[in-house]
């Protein structure tokens, strides 16, 4: 992948500064967290989500991840005037990031769902397996122009909304 040049508005070229412009707001990471673990995929389900994001909110933060290339949006076939959000390439790369926040959070405070800490504890490469592959059958699915009609894949077990 190409390295793109600093971008000028960014407060300087740390690469770390880089990734917290970004992604550093909660609720960038909650729909990174939703696409990849629960395969939410419309804004109606973001809305859903246990965190109760403000719709402004949503819109601003779907338009930032689009426009730094870690979502893409497209038509719904089946209804022209929703739009189907998903990750691209540069956001599922998020999978193994959010995955060690999950165990240090784990680790130092008092966190829910148990069940997922304890599947990635188990066996992390798996659990970021299954993430890659239900991310790749949804990018298979979008270019097959199947996004109305989307079957449901294997939850990733411990992907409980209210504990996530």
């Amino acid at each position: 992948m190409p390295k793109q040049k600093p971008n000028p508005k960014r407060r300087s070229g740390c690469p770390l500064n880089a990734s917290v412009e970004i992604l550093g707001d909660r609720w960038s990471l909650l729909i990174i967290r939703d696409m990849m673990l629960r395969g939410f995929r419309t804004y109606k389900e973001f809305l859903k989500s246990y965190e109760r994001i403000a719709t402004n909110i949503l819109s601003d933060r779907l338009k930032r991840l689009i426009a730094h290339g870690v979502i893409t949006s497209g038509a719904d076939p089946s209804d022209g005037r929703k739009l189907i959000y998903s990750l691209t390439p540069k956001g599922i790369d998020l999978a193994p990031i959010l995955t060690e926040m999950v165990l240090w959070a784990a680790g130092h405070e008092d966190t829910g769902n148990q069940a997922l800490v304890l599947q990635i504890q188990k066996d992390k490469q798996q659990f970021l397996a299954t993430v890659r592959q239900r991310w790749a059958e949804t990018a298979r699915a979008t270019d097959g122009n199947l996004l109305g009609k989307r079957r449901p894949s294997p939850d990733i077990p411990g992907t409980n909304p209210a504990s996530l």
